[in-house]
Order: C-alpha cells, then structure tokens, then sequence
C-alpha cells in the first residue's frame, strides 16, 4: 500500500500568462472542479491518504492551500442556505486525507525535480507517488490509474514504477520517451529516458507523463542530482539514475491524458471531460 503522494503545483504558468500571473494553472477549472483537484482524487482513489503539495510563494500558493483547507465558517453560510451539496465534495477529500502544504522558492533550485527535494521530510523513507498538478488522466469508467500503478508495482515486485502513455510515433519528437526492455516474466522495464527524440521509428511510443510510484531510498537519488545543461533539476534525471541500479516497471495508463500547462491542452481536456459528462448522463 501507498500512503503518501507529492504533487507538484508551484510553476509559474508562463504559457497562461497574463492570466496566469494571478490564476496558479493548477486551479484552472475542468468543468467546475481544478485540474489539481482531479489529481487529488486520483492519489485518493489509489490509497493514498497524506498528500503534500508544493506550491508556489505568495498569491499562487494561497490559492492552492485556502482550496485544500477546510472554511468552517464558508460550509455553515452554505448550510444556512441549504447549499450542502455543494460543499459535500470539499468536505470529502478533507475527510479522505490529510494535506501538508510546502512552499517552493522563487528564486533558487527550479525543476521538476525540486518539489521532491522539499518534500524529503514528508517522505521520511516510505513509498511516495510523485506527480505534476496540471497533467490530467480522464476515464469514461471512473477507474484510477494510479490505483492501476499501485497494483501493477505490487505485482511486477519492481522497485518503482512509471506511468506511460502512448502516442503514435511520428507524434514522439514532442515528448519524453519511456525506452524498455521486458524482464523474465514479460514485464517492460524502463532502460532510459529521452528527451524529445529527434525520430522514432516504432510505431508507437510510450511518453513519460510525470506519474510515478517511488520508494523512500530514492532520495538519495535527488540529493546526488546534478544540475542539468538547462540550468534545471530535473526528475527524470533521478528517475533514469535509479533504474540503471533498480528495476522500475514501465506501465501504460488507460485514461486519456491530457497536458493542462498549456491552453490548448487544457481546453481539450475540458470538451473531453464535458463529453464523458454528457455520456454518463445519458446513459441514466
């Protein structure tokens, strides 16, 4: 079982500016429920139970942690009103988890790397999951994938493991890309990782979509983390490191998944989850 889940939540939404000088990505809403909110979720469904969140300084970061808090004062104004159902979904995740709020420095170590870093104390040598706040898995079913992953970890016996995606290969040049080899028993094990590849001659390719289920000692990794040519800390750095001295299980994911950093990405994400909306309410 996985207790814990690191999420990180403190980029500076370049992509979304000027509104994302006011507005963290993370809180953007598909539908009427934030990006981060749907990953929550998705750590809650696999077991998880303490969840911290690395969130920006200042404006982006109240955002964030006044969301995942809990506002006695706000749930009796909607009680009064008979609005309860309304904040029944709020007070659930709080009954679900506990939430650990730990702020990442402006100025300093940046990367995607970085929110690990802090959270070393929370993580305190257990199994984590390590995910992005804006990437979204969507499924018509309701499932977990990350549930998926605790499970498929649990019985490849590997010492980590990574979520996948799969594109088609001509689309891999904008991705990183998971390369593996199978074990004994037919599991794919990831050999490396590589960074927006020029070509890709299969015709598919799974891409690393910042999902990842780690043991405690992969702290270790981090604290070893050199600094990469772009000046970043950068997670699959560590993450390829591990896997040179450990097995980490490659596993394709079955939600869609969308990139939520970007406003393309993210409106995609919406007009799919409004679609799965309108299916399962038809279906009624």
């Amino acid at each position: 079982m996985v207790d814990k889940a690191v999420i990180a939540v403190a980029g500076y939404g370049s992509r979304f500016f000027p509104i994302g000088k006011s507005v963290n990505k993370c809180m953007l809403p598909i539908l009427n429920r934030p990006v981060v909110e749907l990953a929550v979720a998705d750590c809650i469904a696999a077991g998880v139970r303490q969840i911290a969140l690395v969130t920006a300084p200042g404006l982006l970061g109240q955002q964030v942690r006044h969301y995942f808090s809990h506002d006695p004062d706000l749930e009796a104004h909607f009680a009064e009103r008979g609005w309860q159902s309304k904040y029944e979904v709020l007070d659930g995740l709080h009954r679900c988890a506990e939430f650990t709020f730990l702020e990442q420095p402006r100025y300093g170590r940046y990367g995607t790397a970085v929110p690990a870093m802090i959270a070393s104390k929370f993580i305190d040598g257990d199994d984590f999951l390590l995910l992005a706040g804006d990437d979204l898995l969507l499924r018509p079913n309701g499932g977990s994938d990350l549930a998926d992953l605790v499970t498929a970890r649990r019985h490849a016996g590997t010492a980590a493991a990574i979520a996948a995606g799969t594109v088609a290969g001509a689309e891999a040049s904008r991705y990183g890309i998971l390369t593996t080899r199978r074990d004994t028993h037919g599991n794919r094990l990831l050999d490396a990782i590589v960074e927006k590849p020029e070509r890709h001659l299969d015709p598919v390719a799974h891409i690393n979509i910042s999902r990842t289920l780690l043991p405690g000692d992969f702290v270790d990794y981090l604290d070893a983390l050199e600094c990469a040519a772009n000046g970043e800390y950068q997670a699959t750095d560590a993450i390829a490191a591990y896997a040179r001295d450990h097995d980490v299980l490659v596993h394709p994911v079955t939600g869609q998944y969308h990139d939520c950093g970007n406003t393309a990405g993210w409106l995609a994400a919406n007009l799919a989850a409004a679609q799965i909306q309108e299916s399962a309410g038809s279906s009624k």
